[in-house]
Order: C-alpha cells, then structure tokens, then sequence
C-alpha cells in the first residue's frame, strides 16, 4: 500500500468557506436588554432582602424575650400583626391544660314584638362531638372557634376592654361565628330577629395525673361578656344573610 492509499482514508481538510454553529439563545434574565437586566436584579434583591426580613421578624416573634425584642419590640410587632400572627412558641412550648368551653345566649324578638332569650348553647361541646370518632375532622370543627376566642382573650384586658384595632377585629369575628352557630341551633321564622348577643367561656383546670404532687383546682371559671346589640355588620354576609334567612 502506498502512501496514496494512506492519504485516501483521512478526513479532507476543512474549508475555509464553512458555516459556523450559532451560539446557543440566551434564556433568563441574560436574554433581556441590558436595561431590562438591571430593573430584574433590583427585583430580585428586594424580594431576597424582604423574605430575610421576614424571616428575621417571625423569628424575634416567636423567640423568648431578648435584647432585640426589648428595644424593638412594637417594630416586630406591627410587621407580625394582624396577617402573619402566630400562636405558638419556638422554644420551650407550654402545652394548655385547661379545657375551655364557649357557649352562647340570644335575645330573640319574634314578628308579633314579644322578646325571649334562649338558654345557653354549648358551642364548643357541638364541635367537640362534630370531631369525637372522625378521622377527617374540618380544619372549621377544630379551630375555627378556639381560635376565635384565643384572638378576643389576647386582644382584651380582664375588664373586656378592647386592645386597639385587634380588640375591634376579634370581636366582629367573635360576633359573626356566634350568630351563625346561634342559627344553627334555633331557627328564627320569618320576621323574627335577634337582638342581642352574649357569650361567655367556662374553663376548668385538667386535673394532674394520680403520680403527681401539683395541685390544681378543679373548679370551673367562668367569664361571662356583657350582651352585645346585633348589628347588620354582625351577620355573616350582612343584610344578604337576613335577607336569605327570611326567605326560608
């Protein structure tokens, strides 16, 4: 074999009038104008500089007093409060041990004007019967009206007072989940309405087990709310709930 043969296998040589692969597109942000590309990086910062931010205040809200708290404690809690509230505790958690019951009372007046009141509904008895034995209980059986309870408690002061806008919040919310569990209970006819509105909350320590030596009373305490007047802004979906209620 000659040195002709050889040569007849190799590839041929490349040519200078070739076409060049384009490069690959540009994706993301680097397929934006130059313009563009800056206005996005400023984007992102922010939303990376916001979420630490947010993380940084759920932290100091849910940690145990500290320096950071103490000086900047309103500043944390006007970022927390009312949207990302939480009700647990990071460290150390203190388990409730008290069962608390809410029950309810209406004023009702009837289409004729007599007036009555109802005796005192169990609320948190119905969705504690609601959850007893099911293994898919509602988020709504569990802790619609707990929560809303605990939110009217830490928005008060002993005397009811309200503690500023939260106060106001808890007790529309308050307000509302009663006038719908109250019509649950005892359907009003047509013409009749209700005019007042009282809860209260009876709480009785759980007694400690037979091996311990802490001492609890027993004792149910209650704490009764004066009565509230129902106003339109009371009921679930104003005077379109009354209005669908009358229909009935």
């Amino acid at each position: 074999m000659d040195a002709k043969d050889n040569n007849a296998n190799e590839p041929p040589p490349p040519s200078s009038e070739s076409v060049t692969a384009p490069p690959p597109p540009r994706a993301g942000i680097a397929a934006l104008s130059p313009r563009y590309q800056v206005v996005a990086a400023l984007a992102l910062a922010l939303i990376a500089v916001t979420a630490c931010v947010h993380v940084g205040m759920l932290f100091l809200h849910v940690a145990p007093a500290n320096t950071m708290t103490k000086q900047h404690g309103q500043a944390v809690d006007d970022w927390i409060y009312p949207e990302f509230e939480q009700n647990w505790k990071l460290f150390a958690p203190n388990p409730m041990q008290q069962n608390i019951a809410v029950q309810a009372r209406a004023e009702m007046r009837t289409d004729s004007g007599t007036t009555r009141t109802t005796g005192w509904y169990d609320l948190s008895a119905r969705d504690g019967a609601a959850i007893d034995g099911n293994l898919l209980p509602s988020h709504t059986q569990q802790n619609e009206l707990r929560r809303a309870w605990d939110f009217y408690v830490g928005a008060h002061d002993a005397q009811n007072r309200p503690r500023g806008l939260r106060g106001e919040l808890s007790e529309r919310y308050i307000r509302r989940i009663v006038m719908m569990r109250i019509d649950r209970e005892e359907p009003l006819g047509k013409g009749a309405t209700i005019d007042r509105v009282q809860v209260r909350s009876r709480t009785t320590n759980v007694p400690p087990p037979e091996w311990s030596d802490e001492k609890v009373s027993t004792k149910p305490v209650l704490r009764q709310l004066p009565w509230w007047s129902v106003a339109p802004d009371d009921m679930p979906l104003g005077e379109a709930w009354k209005s669908e209620r009358d229909a009935r």
